[in-house]
C-alpha cells in the first residue's frame, strides 16, 4: 500500500489514541465499523474524502490537520 495511506492511518491512530478512544468508539463517532476503522488506520484501506470528513470530525479535527500530520510523518 502506498506510504501516504499508511501514514494517515498513524495520523487517525496517533490522533484517536490523543482522545482516548477506542477504535470501537471512533467508528461509532464516524459512523463506520471497527473493522473499517482498523483497516484505514493499519494503511490497508485508502479512505474516501467522505470518510476522512468523518474520521476528522469524530476526531475533532480539520480533514487537512490530519493530512499535515501524515505528511510530517512522511518527511
Amino acid at each position: 500500500m502506498d506510504d501516504r495511506v499508511a501514514f494517515f492511518g498513524l495520523a487517525v491512530q496517533n490522533r484517536r489514541k490523543e482522545l482516548e478512544l477506542s477504535q470501537v468508539e471512533l467508528a461509532e463517532k464516524a459512523k463506520l465499523s471497527s473493522s473499517y476503522v482498523s483497516r484505514v488506520e493499519r494503511g490497508l484501506t485508502p479512505p474516501a474524502l467522505d470518510t476522512i470528513c468523518a474520521l476528522a470530525d469524530a476526531l475533532r479535527v480539520r480533514p487537512s490537520a490530519l493530512m499535515r500530520e501524515a505528511e510530517r510523518m512522511s518527511a
